[in-house]
């Protein structure tokens, strides 16, 4: 493996002037995606239902298409896993990333072409190497290996030839060759199902190796990490791994689960975000120190930007990057290069720059508390719990809240189930300074909280270690990028949870 390093951090880094032509010239670069996309899909039976041959900009494209959620593309992607072919796309489909999402029970499977894997994934990949080589010019990141802390592999029951598995999974099946000389653990571990026992496997085969660099999502990397320490009896990773460089994380907000990372791994370690869905790899930090991820503009995906007011219009409209603004909420619709066109992903983003395009994802359209129309999105919880865990010193390792609706006697609240490093003996503190937070944050939450006329204090309630996996695996969704959901409009998940205790 150490042979072949050297040449591939030399590729890694000569390759930032192709990063720097579309960050230059975003708007042409998004065009010419839209126009190979087109091309792909006019031979497709949905090219040839919104007739793609006469498509010649932007405007006729979005005036032609309507938006499509998932349930809009089923019976296109159903007939994809029969073994269909142009479909939605003009090569065939083999792959599907399996996904439950955060809220819903039912199971989505995202096509993946050999297109998305190669210029999306893969590329996107590469380019995160090479923006970090970028601003760390010197980085021995490729002397030691990357652990990967994927997710499992099952293969279709519909036709042996079709494959799915979770986004990580299908990835590193498909994996090239250069990519495993760099990479740990060993295949058959990292496409284990079984997440206690992988946890454990995980841990005893990476020890060893020399380890510098960590990706996967927060919530399964601590528990690793923990074992590790456990094993091995050291304080920290850095005195397991020394040459520990960078953990790359993304799925869930890492703001609450920070200065976790920061004692449990040790001081020297780069923390960079990745916005990697299976729908596609959207963006990814370039810099550690400015807030918001790169926008992948070249990519086989064409984005629009949805104001968050239009959802639920029979006609939404949505912008280009040309008048998109910071600090705004938009749900992300895309067209991708595996076959999905006008998709609302789900997710809601905002702009922390426009020069380049930098966004961070701020939650999803249907996570957020309004029930009082106090409207808190998953960023809003989000800072709240690390200003509040910062004022209290206590340190939350996972939380979902829900509203408490008016009874008789009663008035409406916010119901937080937090699970803490160490439970507190009295919730009372961590509560106070969490409202403080959420209407020093959302100005309609603080207007619904004046004077406790429509809203009371949150009402806080500490979770025994475990409940929230023990939840998680009632509902068949431990491991891999499942994640707890941050915010509901009603009590389901909540009341499911609690049911536990």
């Amino acid at each position: 493996m150490k042979l072949f390093s050297p040449a591939i951090s030399r590729l890694a880094r000569f390759r930032h002037w192709r990063i720097e032509q579309w960050i230059n010239d975003p708007i042409d670069a998004q065009r010419e995606v839209l126009q190979d996309l087109v091309t792909h899909g006019q031979n497709t039976e949905f090219g040839r239902k919104y007739g793609f041959r006469k498509l010649f900009n932007i405007r006729e494209f979005k005036e032609r298409i309507p938006i499509h959620a998932y349930e809009d593309l089923k019976p296109y992607i159903d007939r994809l896993m029969l073994g269909e072919e142009n479909v939605l796309w003009n090569t065939p489909v083999n792959w599907f990333a399996k996904s439950s999402g955060t809220t819903s029970d039912k199971s989505k499977f995202i096509p993946i072409t050999q297109e998305s894997l190669e210029d999306c994934h893969f590329q996107a990949a590469k380019d995160v190497l090479t923006l970090y080589y970028n601003y760390n010019a010197e980085s021995d990141l490729l002397t030691g290996k990357g652990l990967v802390i994927g997710g499992s592999h099952q293969i279709s029951k519909i036709n042996e030839d079709i494959q799915y598995g979770d986004l990580s999974a299908v990835l590193l099946q498909n994996t090239p060759m250069w990519a495993n000389w760099i990479r740990t653990p060993e295949l058959s571990i990292a496409l284990m199902d079984e997440w206690e026992s992988k946890i454990e496997m995980l841990a005893q085969s990476t020890i060893p190796e020399e380890v510098t660099s960590i990706a996967g999502v927060p919530t399964w990397t601590m528990i690793l990490i923990k074992r590790i320490l456990e094993i091995t009896g050291k304080s920290t990773l850095k005195e397991v791994w020394p040459q520990l460089e960078v953990y790359i994380h993304g799925g869930v907000s890492f703001l609450p689960y920070r200065e976790q990372f920061k004692k449990l791994i040790g001081e020297g370690c780069t923390y960079l975000e990745m916005y990697n869905a299976s729908e596609g790899f959207f963006a990814a930090q370039d810099n550690p120190d400015k807030e918001g991820m790169l926008l992948f503009l070249n990519h086989g995906i064409f984005y629009e930007f949805m104001p968050v007011d239009e959802y639920g219009k029979d006609n939404p409209q949505t912008i280009g990057l040309n008048n998109v603004k910071t600090g705004t909420n938009y749900a992300l619709v895309i067209s991708t290069n595996g076959g999905l066109w006008r998709y609302l992903i789900g997710d809601t983003v905002q702009f922390t720059s426009l020069s380049p395009f930098r966004i961070k994802v701020s939650g999803r359209l249907k996570q957020y508390i309004n029930a009082f129309g106090e409207e808190v999105i998953a960023d809003n919880a989000d800072k709240a719990i690390a200003i509040a865990s910062q004022k209290t010193g206590l340190t939350v390792i996972d939380y979902t809240a829900a509203p408490i609706y008016f009874g008789d006697q009663t008035k409406g609240a916010h119901e937080w189930l937090i699970e803490f490093e160490k439970s507190p003996t009295d919730t009372d503190q961590f509560a106070y300074e969490l409202d403080c937070a959420l209407k020093s944050l959302n100005s309609d939450y603080e207007a619904k909280r004046y004077k406790d006329i429509a809203l009371t204090l949150p009402v806080v309630q500490a979770l025994g270690k475990g409940i929230f996996m023990q939840w998680l695996k009632s509902k068949g969704k431990l491991g891999g990028q499942h994640k707890i959901p941050r915010l509901s409009n009603d009590r389901k998940y909540l009341d499911e949870i609690l049911s536990l205790l």
